[in-house]
């Protein structure tokens, strides 16, 4: 494998120059995920970590597939194709890391229980939020409580369990935590089986698929009808991030 660098500030740690030349000649063995991160595992033990962001995509191409324009990376693979990475905001960012070597700089061990922990149960989320004043949509995309929970699936979580997202987080009994630790893992579930691509599929779309779009019951539809009680959904900002819910279905603030 060897690297090409387009824009040094997506790299950090350490310089451009030194993510190329660490490496080159290296194989990719296999890659894990943690919340938003993923993680690059290489057969030296080496290893390097990425956040996509906002806007960052990776797209496996072959060598001679049209770039996109906001193409900042591009992995060399010895099959022929590339592995490129292209962010048109230029948030995301990647860590490298040599064997042995710990992560102190992406924030990854900072991260709370994965959706489909076991751990995470009513009783966890009352431990972590049930003493904030906090809107519950806010705690349900702090990172060091549950990791990997953004904005769009917090909308569909809240709405299936029936929760104003503007709902203190300490107003929630224990019947309704119940609800919200059961919605977490089945919607993520859910809209995983339904954003499934094939490799091909998701080429063609640049990686920018949003074929989700018709299984959103309340994310992005303000203004329509509620699919459970066909009341207006509503639109609104909590904690500086949009959302929309239905004003009769999840009426409790």
């Amino acid at each position: 494998m060897s690297v090409t660098v387009n824009r040094p500030e997506v790299i950090s740690p350490p310089t451009a120059e030194g993510f190329c030349q660490a490496l080159m000649g290296q194989t990719i063995d296999t890659m894990t995920r943690r919340g938003k991160f993923l993680s690059v595992l290489l057969n030296s033990g080496d290893y390097f970590v990425l956040h996509l962001r906002m806007t960052g995509c990776l797209l496996l191409t072959p060598a001679d597939y049209p770039a996109e324009k906001h193409t900042h990376i591009v992995f060399y693979l010895s099959s022929g194709d590339e592995l490129r990475f292209s962010d048109t905001r230029r948030f995301g960012r990647f860590w490298l890391f040599r064997k042995g070597e710990s992560d102190t700089y992406s924030g990854m061990d900072k991260l709370g229980l994965e959706p489909f922990d076991t751990g995470l149960t009513a009783g966890y989320l009352q431990q972590h939020f049930g003493k904030r004043k906090k809107a519950v949509k806010e705690c349900l995309l702090d990172q060091s409580v549950i990791a990997g929970i953004g904005n769009i699936y917090s909308d569909e979580i809240l709405f299936a369990a029936k929760i104003h997202p503007a709902r203190p987080a300490n107003s929630l009994s224990k019947t309704v935590w119940e609800r919200l630790a059961a919605a977490v893992p089945e919607r993520l579930a859910y809209f995983i089986e339904k954003n499934a691509l094939t490799p091909e599929e998701y080429l063609e779309s640049k990686g920018q698929d949003y074929r989700n779009t018709p299984f959103l019951q309340v994310y992005g539809r303000g203004g329509e009808p509620c699919p459970n009680c066909g009341a207006i959904l509503c639109r609104m900002t909590v904690g500086g991030r949009s959302c929309v819910y239905c004003p009769k279905c999840q009426c409790e603030v």
